[in-house]
């Protein structure tokens, strides 16, 4: 019986693992998909076509997602490249809720883009997309700005860039620091090429941008003039999405999760190294946006809080102080970022899971005897690890289980018991002198 116990719980911890590292490839993939490599040129119906019939060359470099350390080096080298190359224009693909970058970064990329000797131009899309925080404040460095239907800019706060050194060609930049400015008002303002069926797509906004160059065909306008679109490689878009909030997050929260898991299974498996290998990348994320210190150290303290009470199988106080710092660490844990309520109901759901259900079944299932044919239980002495009245704690052959006794007589911590019987996962317990006594085994 033991021997099948074990091997049952060696295959629940393995089918267990799997499933973890099935969810890691998974996610891989998911951050990987759709992102091609530095100079790739790509096609869409919602953009422009390269026929390289020119030699001069428009760049599409894409922002997306925040403005981060990665995302700076990127566009750094990007427009070292088009300069050396002195191709005819960068466009930028915008769809950015703001930076993260420090103040020195951050004048020093604003800088470049204004002093660049080539034609600069901003595009807010596609359609639905945002350009908001610093991102929004580096328009003011653009030759050029298109926010199509359904885009936004604004939201800048408290500008970083002085407006003696860089100064807004458009009106309505004042606006621009405590509002969003949808598409038909960033026209009315100067701020955006119009009119908005003009630049609805990316092909004909290019077509704002001097010697760009297309011809008419019977299928249509196409584009004579070369168009490249880059975005960011493999490696660095890894950590770029990495360094996004609700990822970092989760990553962190996931890594402190299995690696807790691991410390009560027998050896280090698979998913030690899949917790260790999220651990590394929340906690890179984490580092490169702005978290509050003290919110990251309760969040570090839940899981310690909650581990505590894991070993003895029954969530108690420790259990209810984690849920208590894990839930202000999560909804505190960005100062001038707010993650989704999505993601943060979807941490706070999963960590009362993972106490109140989660661990204390696999606790059970890896240290104690099964749970099938539990009757042989009945009869057994136990010792009360706390005080049962009317419920409580007990260990039988070492292993904790949660007890109930009659109110008539309540047990002692330390006091012998014996098990009277089994309601569903509770123990039915009396005193071994004077309590009551078992008759259902009698024939």
């Amino acid at each position: 019986m033991q021997r099948r116990n074990r091997q049952q719980s060696k295959n629940q911890q393995q089918s267990l693992t799997r499933i973890l590292a099935s969810a890691l490839i998974g996610l891989g993939a998911f951050l990987l998909a759709g992102v091609g490599p530095v100079g790739a040129v790509q096609s869409d119906e919602h953009l422009v076509q390269s026929t390289g019939a020119s030699e001069d060359k428009v760049r599409v470099v894409e922002l997306n997602g925040l403005l981060d350390p990665v995302m700076y080096d990127f566009l750094i080298k990007e427009l070292d490249r088009a300069e050396q190359e002195e191709i005819l224009a960068v466009v930028l693909l915008i769809n950015s809720n703001g930076s993260i970058l420090d103040d020195e970064r951050f004048v020093d990329l604003a800088t470049r883009l204004r002093d660049s000797p080539l034609f600069i131009a901003m595009w807010v899309g596609p359609t639905g997309s945002a350009a908001l925080g610093g991102t929004a404040e580096l328009l003011v460095t653009a030759d050029l700005i298109g926010v199509p239907q359904g885009s936004w800019i604004g939201d800048i706060g408290t500008p970083r860039l002085s407006q003696e050194e860089f100064p807004a060609s458009f009106e309505g930049y004042e606006r621009l620091l405590d509002f969003r400015v949808r598409d038909e008002e960033a026209v009315d303002l100067g701020i955006s090429a119009g009119p908005l069926n003009n630049i609805s797509t990316l092909r004909p906004f290019l077509s704002y941008i001097d010697g760009f160059e297309v011809q008419s065909t019977a299928e249509g306008t196409q584009s004579i003039t070369a168009t490249e679109f880059v975005t960011l490689p493999l490696s660095a878009q890894l950590f770029h999405t990495v360094a996004s909030p609700e990822v970092a997050y989760l990553f962190l929260i996931l890594g402190l999760g299995i690696l807790i898991f691991e410390l009560y299974t027998a050896g280090v498996g698979v998913a030690g190294v899949i917790g260790v290998f999220l651990l590394v990348l929340g906690s890179y994320g984490i580092a490169a946006l702005p978290a509050r210190n003290w919110a990251v150290a309760l969040i570090l303290a839940a899981f310690v809080a909650i581990a505590v009470d894991i070993q003895t199988n029954i969530p108690r106080f420790y259990s209810i102080v984690g849920v208590v710092f894990f839930t202000v660490g999560s909804w505190f844990l960005y100062e001038g970022l707010r993650m989704s309520i999505v993601t943060t109901g979807f941490g706070i759901i999963g960590i009362l899971l993972y106490v109140y259900t989660g661990m204390p079944s696999m606790v059970r299932t890896r240290f104690s005897t099964p749970t099938i044919g539990r009757r042989w239980m009945i009869g057994s002495q136990a010792i009360a690890s706390t005080d049962v009245n009317p419920e409580g704690t007990v260990e039988v052959d070492g292993t904790p289980w949660r007890a109930l006794t009659n109110r008539a007589t309540p047990i002692k911590a330390g006091d012998p018991v014996v098990v009277v019987g089994i309601s569903r996962l509770l123990l039915e317990i009396a005193p071994v002198e004077g309590g009551a006594k078992d008759y259902r085994q009698r024939s």
